[in-house]
């Protein structure tokens, strides 16, 4: 009997480490649906019950970054519009949200000019994205600024919660909202989702071959006035989305979501600037395609490549401009798909 003891205190050592590696585990697995990290000054911004403190913001404005290096002089501009110019007074408070990733913007956004304090939020699912405190962190910010990442968890994890409320009542208190890639394609009136199509998601030639398969959309998300009937794609020079886009705009038409789409295309290291009265300023190094599909396509059904005519391109090189409210009436060219295939270079 003597003998078994050691055996038995061997055991439950390793039950002990077992269940301490599982605690352990288990809280680090917690903590990590929500991480918040923070720079700047560590006051409490909340307006005073008798009266608001905050300074009224000069937007909405919105920043579309197309992925790559980010413009950083795009997201100075964004908080420049809210400030209410580059010589204002007043310093903005911002909250970058993501659903994975670390701290990476804050240092970036804290140096730049009229920035009071910036906290990168984690959320990485629909019980976090409810919860009250993150709401009221998210409402109380000026400017949000949405990472780059997978589109399909933004919106599994945001769409519809408190965080999509909280964002929306900064836009309407005339804040700013940017983002990167897939944090620019989530603002779109409708948005490609890539919930349906693989890792790699769809590309342009698998598009054009056939316009629905793996390709779904989500819609009312966040309904920027300016941004209605558009739907962003990003990368897009580099990946050769143009096609994609097209694709894009036929479904929607197509589907009865609307007759008439404008696309906004942005390429890498380049961000599309939308000022409070939809005029848009391109910046960076790349340039901006902005895809109008106004009629019926020819041929846009399930297996069968699409075929759709005359499709309206305006490229927009970084330092020009382009209206949103009154979209100009030349200045563009001519592309079509036939069976698949795009016509002719379409940039």
């Amino acid at each position: 009997m003597t003998k078994a003891f050691p055996s038995i205190a061997r055991r439950l050592k390793s039950t002990g480490i077992k269940l301490l590696n599982m605690g352990t585990f288990l809280i680090n697995r917690f903590i990590a649906n929500w991480k918040r990290y923070f720079l700047g000054d560590t006051v409490d911004v909340r307006p005073s019950p008798s009266f608001d403190v905050r300074p009224s913001l000069a937007g909405p404005v919105l920043s579309l970054g197309g992925g790559g290096p980010d413009v950083d002089d795009a997201i100075q501009w964004m908080i420049n519009q809210v400030r209410g110019g580059t010589n204002s007074a007043t310093k903005v408070n911002v909250v970058v949200i993501r659903t994975n990733g670390n701290h990476d913007y804050n240092r970036l956004i804290y140096a730049m000019k009229g920035v009071k304090f910036v906290e990168t939020l984690v959320i990485s699912n629909r019980q976090e994205a409810n919860k009250v405190e993150i709401f009221e962190k998210v409402k109380n910010a000026d400017v949000i600024f949405f990472a780059g990442g997978d589109q399909c968890q933004y919106i599994r994890n945001w769409k519809d919660t408190k965080v999509e409320a909280a964002v929306k009542s900064v836009y309407l208190k005339g804040g700013g909202i940017g983002g990167t890639s897939a944090g620019a394609m989530i603002q779109s009136d409708c948005v490609y989702d890539a919930c349906a199509s693989s890792e790699k998601g769809i590309e342009t030639r698998d598009a054009l071959e056939d316009p629905y398969r793996d390709i779904t959309f989500t819609y009312n998300f966040f309904n920027w006035s300016n941004l209605k009937g558009t739907i962003v794609d990003t990368h897009f020079d580099r990946r050769e989305r143009m096609g994609r886009i097209m694709t894009f705009i036929a479904r929607q038409i197509k589907d009865g979501v609307s007759d008439s789409v404008l696309g906004i295309a942005v390429s890498e290291s380049t961000s599309v600037l939308v000022d409070k009265n939809g005029l848009v300023k391109v910046m960076g190094r790349g340039a901006a395609y902005f895809v109008l599909g106004n009629h019926l396509p020819e041929v846009c059904e399930p297996r069968s490549p699409l075929t759709f005519s005359n499709y309206k391109i305006w490229k927009v090189r970084s330092g020009d401009t382009f209206n949103l409210r009154n979209r100009p009436t030349s200045g563009y060219y001519l592309r079509s798909v036939k069976r698949g295939r795009i016509d002719s270079n379409p940039y």
